[in-house]
This record gives structure tokens, sequence and C-alpha cells, in this order.
């Protein structure tokens, strides 16, 4: 049985969903995506986990706002934890986020000791040694972001909508690109197991242009990363940055596995 509540905080309102059984498990969306847009992946964890899905502000079902950040995304995902807390202060969720909601959930969880019961980061939270956002990719990136929202009009009104404008998009992933260039810090402050899944070819898979580059750098990160915490689990899955909605039982299938794993780790004497 599914169960609607909201959340209100900071000006906004958080719409929140959750059901499904077992041990609760927080999915937050990225940049541009929305709850809705996550529906399946939902669904197929649901048979392992009791899901928590919810909106960022600007997205879906949420308010719009009058600034958004990375501060601000991560107050909403603090606002929606503290309630889940509220509800049930001796069950901490696993936390999983999506691009974006990747490093969000780093971020939390560096911030709040013994709040999660793990980490599943899905394409983001990467410590990546290059920025994305470069002087030479800035007009292929503006424009590829104009044309989206233009595509994004057809979607107003409806639980996939997305209200930020092209230069709100585009100065937030400046922002990401910052806020991951000082991450592996935070990562040091997260003592839960973490479980990556990342994209082979981020960027897409073709030959020429930026693609190659990008993906480079998507998975330099990732090895740098493994360097400092070799403890993380990391998968890879044979798709683009739009994995979610294109592997989504693939993606619950690893996850099913982290937990089956963590399961026979904690049983072991």
């Amino acid at each position: 049985m599914m169960r609607n509540f909201t959340v209100h905080h900071d000006g906004v309102t958080i719409p929140v969903s959750r059901g499904g059984r077992g041990r609760p498990l927080v999915l937050c969306p990225g940049l541009n995506s929305t709850q809705a847009d996550l529906h399946e992946l939902a669904g197929l964890l649901r048979r392992d986990h009791d899901v928590v899905t919810f909106d960022l502000r600007g997205h879906g079902l949420a308010s719009a706002a009058a600034r958004y950040s990375f501060a601000a995304f991560l107050g909403d995902l603090n606002a929606v934890m503290a309630e889940l807390r509220r509800l049930e202060p001796d069950a901490p969720p696993v936390l999983a986020g999506y691009s974006l909601g990747a490093d969000l959930a780093v971020h939390f969880a560096s911030e709040h000791p013994g709040a999660v019961a793990g980490l599943v980061l899905i394409d983001g939270a990467n410590p990546v040694p290059e920025p994305f956002i470069t002087e030479a990719l800035l007009p292929e990136f503006r424009a590829m972001w104009d044309d989206m929202v233009k595509r994004q009009e057809a979607r107003r009104g409806t639980p996939r909508q997305v209200l930020l404008t092209s230069q709100e998009i585009l100065d937030l992933n400046v922002e990401i690109d910052a806020v991951r260039s000082g991450i592996l810090g935070r990562y040091g402050k997260v003592d839960r197991p973490i479980s990556m899944i990342m994209s082979t070819s981020m960027a897409g898979d073709g030959g020429d242009g930026h693609a190659p580059r990008l993906n480079r750098n998507w998975r330099a990160g990732v090895e740098r990363l493994r360097r400092e915490r070799p403890d993380i689990a990391v998968s890879w899955i044979d798709a683009d940055h739009g994995l979610v909605f294109t592997h989504a039982r693939e993606i619950a299938e690893i996850v099913r596995g982290a937990r089956r794993a963590s399961a026979r780790t904690q049983d072991t004497p």
C-alpha cells in the first residue's frame, strides 16, 4: 500500500511517497529528474525495501522556489530525512541517490553520522579530476539545456515537470563541478557501506566530439575514489547517464545483491 505525505520547509512543499516492504530505503532524484521518472526503479526496489521517494524543489509536484542551489536541494533532503527520523527514530534507512541525488546523499551522510544504514550512489558523487563545464563546452551545454527546457513545456502541470530555467540548470551544473572537486573529503567522514553503480558512457558512446574525454574523466574519478576508499563496491553498467531509466532492472538487481552481501557479513561471527 502506498502512503503519501507532504513536508513543508524553507518556503517549499515537498511531496513524499512511501511503499514496499523490508528495510527503509530513501531514493533521492537528481537534477532534472522526478520521483515519477524513477517510478520503475522504485517499484522494483519495493520488492525488498520500504521505499521512500520525493521531489526536489522545482521538480515534479514540489513547489517552485525563489532559489535553486546545492545547499537548497540538500535542505530538501534534510527535511525529508528529519521527518522519517521523527516517524521511525530507530530505523535508519539506506540512502540512494541518482546523479545530483548521489552527491546530496554523500553530503547528508557525512554531516549526520549514524543517520543512514548505507549509501547507494547511482552515477553521481564522482570526484572527477577535471570539471565537466569548461569554456569550450559552455555553448554546447547551454544549447542542450535550452532545448531541454523547451521540451519540458509539454510536461507543465504533470508529475514530471521541471520548473528551472536553462540558466539555473547551467549555474547548478557549474556548482556541482565545484562540489565534486571537494567531495573526497566528504567520503572520509562516511563510515557506512557504500555501493556505486556507474555508467560506462556517461556522456554517450559516440567516438567523436567531447564524449570520449568526458567518459575518461568519469572513470578517472571513480578510480581516484577507489584509491582512497578501496572498500567501496563499484558496479559498471554499459549505458549512458540515463541508466536509471534504461537499466532499472539491472540497478535493482545490483542493490539486491549488495543487500544480501551485507546480510551475510552481519551474520558472520
